[in-house]
């Protein structure tokens, strides 16, 4: 199995095709929220990842793809996918998007404070530096228009969404130097499709044949996205990757405007051009670091 620092500039490439799924699958969402409940958008995003990969998996690796070293990192790395896909759902529904992302944007300083924390991993001044640039181009993206507004208790919500993420991206990290990256993925959607069943009485609604190809199409890109994500871990560090998933900002203006006739101002661009240029300085930097020895 390759080291978690071998190969960085593959995993940033994975990396930033999973968040580009990740784009089409928040779009996807916004879409099916206004045709069903959100419960049930929940349960049938997970119910369509475990049938992907046991359709796809299973066959092939049979009860070798049920074994894992680590259970309860399996266990919680689906409950924090789990809590963030909630969270991420609810927060969009009581706030605007703008003021939703700016919070979530939190997210990657909160990874790289969590890497040097948890996963041993020794940062340099340049690497805070490009962390710090590629969340000023974030907020110039997605900044809000208009009057600000009183957010009171929802900015909660995405604030909780943020510590799961963090979270989540920090588990995947330490479950890629040991676990098959097809377990994680199964154990993650099964996680969420046994509780979003539990609930899934209290939400239910009849279904048009048009809103479950789209739930299944959710499920595809959210699937496939995920299991990129954890290859994509596989070959470089937590910290290496954590600039390049600003780069789903710069996926989403696109889609919104090649799908939504949304056309980006110059501002816009300008925070595009910054997220671009730290990714490319992160991954030149990345090439030219030494191997470290990995924390035990």
């Amino acid at each position: 199995m390759p080291s978690s620092d071998t190969r960085p500039l593959q995993g940033v490439l994975l990396v930033i095709a999973a968040v580009a799924l990740f784009a089409c699958f928040d779009t996807g969402v916004k879409i099916a929220s206004a045709l069903a409940p959100v419960g049930v958008v929940v349960w049938a995003r997970y119910l369509f990842q475990v049938g992907v990969t046991a359709v796809t998996v299973l066959p092939r690796r049979g009860r070798a793809l049920l074994r894992t070293e680590r259970p309860g990192l399996q266990l919680l790395r689906g409950l924090c996918l789990l809590s963030l896909s909630v969270l991420a759902f609810f927060s969009l529904q009581v706030m605007p998007v703008g003021e939703f992302t700016a919070i979530v944007m939190l997210t990657p300083l909160l990874i790289t404070l969590l890497a040097a924390l948890t996963l041993g991993e020794r940062i340099s001044a340049w690497r805070w530096l490009l962390l710090a640039g590629g969340m000023a181009g974030a907020l110039i993206v997605i900044r809000p228009k208009g009057e600000a507004q009183d957010l009171g208790w929802a900015a909660l919500l995405p604030l909780g969404l943020v510590v799961s993420n963090a979270l989540f991206q920090i588990i995947t990290s330490r479950l890629a130097r040991t676990e098959d990256p097809a377990t994680t993925h199964f154990y993650t959607g099964l996680t969420g499709a046994l509780l979003t069943s539990a609930a899934l009485p209290w939400s239910w609604q009849q279904l048009s044949p048009t809103t479950w190809a789209l739930l299944a199409l959710l499920g595809a890109l959210s699937s496939s996205g995920h299991f990129l994500l954890i290859l994509g871990y596989m070959r470089a560090r937590a910290a290496t990757l954590t600039p390049f998933l600003y780069f789903q900002i710069v996926f989403a203006t696109l889609v919104g405007w090649i799908g939504f006739g949304h056309a980006p101002d110059a501002l816009t661009l300008l925070g595009i051009a910054i997220i671009t240029g730290c990714g490319v300085l992160g991954t030149w930097l990345a090439s030219r670091e030494p191997v470290p020895t990995p924390a035990r």
